[in-house]
């Protein structure tokens, strides 16, 4: 089994690399490979509206440009996911969101790619701020119909300089928890499948208020 995980920190190993690798070092304790990879330092442009991936149906944003595509089938391909983002304006990093809006919308239109992989989200905040972007990051994740394991708080650390969130003791001991349960919970996924049917995704019902 395999976790991706994406850090939306323009800085390669600042705070939110910190809370990812914390994970990451609890699922690999439980033999599950672990990768991170570094958005928030590329340049990666917002979504179109062109409803391209809708028509085309090849899992593909029509913007060639970045890596999002290859980042998109890496996600098809891991059974977890995070999504790690630093706090900007009590909000999720400007890259880290171009990259999900994309990312997500084509996986949800082409077949539902993410429904039942697990998915987790953390943040790295220096105040303020860090559950109203753990509540957006999350609306990624339940949208794509994912799984979500928890930890004992809110999956928030703190520290503003690199490496100052490794002094941050409950923090990391949410991320130990999140990644220890997230590992569990990966495993009895795995083993129930060949005990429990998949429920069939329902076709998405779209109701507009204007019309």
């Amino acid at each position: 089994m395999k976790v991706i995980a994406f850090n939306g920190s323009p800085r390669k190993e600042g705070n939110t690399y910190h809370a990812l690798k914390t994970i990451g070092d609890e699922l690999e304790k439980s033999g599950i490979e672990f990768e991170v990879i570094h958005v928030g330092n590329k340049a990666v442009r917002g979504c179109l509206a062109c409803m391209g991936c809708v028509k085309n149906q090849d899992e593909r944003c029509v913007i060639s440009s970045d890596d999002v595509n290859s980042w998109i089938q890496k996600m098809k391909e891991a059974d977890g996911i995070l999504l790690g983002s630093p706090v900007y304006y009590s909000g999720i990093a400007g890259t880290m969101k171009s990259f999900l809006d994309r990312a997500f919308f084509v996986s949800s239109v082409n077949k539902s790619m993410l429904r039942n992989k697990v998915g987790a989200a953390v943040v790295a905040v220096r105040r303020s701020g860090g559950v109203s972007t753990f509540d957006s990051l999350n609306h990624y994740i339940m949208y794509s119909e994912m799984v979500v394991p928890t930890a004992n708080y809110w999956n928030v650390t703190h520290g503003m300089m690199p490496g100052e969130a490794a002094q941050d003791g409950e923090g990391n001991q949410i991320m130990r928890v999140l990644g220890k349960n997230m590992a569990w919970l990966l495993k009895v996924l795995e083993a129930g499948k060949p005990l429990v049917d998949p429920i069939p995704p329902e076709q998405k019902e779209l109701t507009n208020f204007i019309r």
